[in-house]
C-alpha cells in the first residue's frame, strides 16, 4: 500500500506520470499501466478471465460495461443532496431501479452452459457482478437491497453463487484487509 509521502515523491519524480499522476499503478517488466479498469481487463486477460476466444472477451468487457452504467445510475441518486429525495430515491433504487438492472443484465447474457456469466467458466464479469451484489462489503450501501435485487434472474443468481462458492474467492476473501471492494 502506497503512503502519502511516497505517492507525493513518485508524482513529483514523475513516476505516476503514466497514470495521470494518480493511483492505481501496474508496473510489468518495466512497463506501466493506469486506470484501475484497464489494468483489471490486463490482469484478467492474463489469468484467463477475459472468456476463452475474442467473442467472448467482448461479451466479459460487455457485462463489465453494464457494471459502470449500474454504478454511475447508483451515484446519481446517492449524490442528492436533498435528503428527503435521497431517501426516496434510495428506496425506489432498491425496491426497483437495481432490480430492473439485474433484469436487464439477465436478458443481455450470452447462451451458454452456465452457471458463470460468460462461457464454461469464472471470468472477470462474474468477479464484477459479485463485487458490485454479493461480496462481502460490496458495492452498494445495502447489502441486503443488493441481494434481494437478483433473485429474480435465474443466471445471475446462478453465477453470483457460483462465484461465491469459488474455493480460491473464499480463501482470499478469508485473509484480505476488511476493507470494501
Amino acid at each position: 500500500t502506497i503512503k502519502r509521502p511516497e505517492f507525493d515523491a513518485m508524482k513529483a519524480a514523475g513516476q505516476l506520470d503514466s497514470s495521470l499522476g494518480k493511483v492505481p499503478l501496474l508496473e510489468v517488466d518495466g512497463a506501466k499501466i493506469g486506470q484501475s479498469k484497464a489494468i483489471e481487463r490486463f490482469l484478467a486477460k492474463e489469468l484467463g478471465m477475459m472468456g476463452s476466444n475474442s467473442v467472448e472477451a467482448a461479451q466479459v468487457d460487455q457485462l463489465g460495461e453494464t457494471v459502470r452504467d449500474i454504478k454511475d445510475a447508483y451515484q446519481k441518486v446517492r449524490g442528492l443532496q436533498d435528503e428527503a429525495a435521497k431517501k426516496a430515491g434510495m428506496d425506489k433504487w432498491f425496491a426497483e431501479d437495481l432490480p430492473n438492472w439485474c433484469a436487464l443484465a439477465e436478458k443481455s447474457l450470452p447462451p451458454g452452459p452456465g452457471p458463470f456469466l460468460v462461457g464454461g467458466k469464472v471470468s472477470l464479469a462474474d468477479i464484477l457482478f459479485y463485487t458490485l451484489l454479493l461480496a462481502p462489503g460490496c458495492f452498494f450501501d445495502n447489502a441486503e437491497g443488493a441481494k434481494a435485487a437478483f433473485q429474480n434472474c435465474p443466471k445471475l443468481k446462478a453465477a453470483l453463487e457460483a462465484t461465491d462458492a469459488l474455493p480460491q474467492l473464499k480463501e482470499y476473501i478469508s485473509k484480505r484487509k476488511e476493507t470494501p471492494f
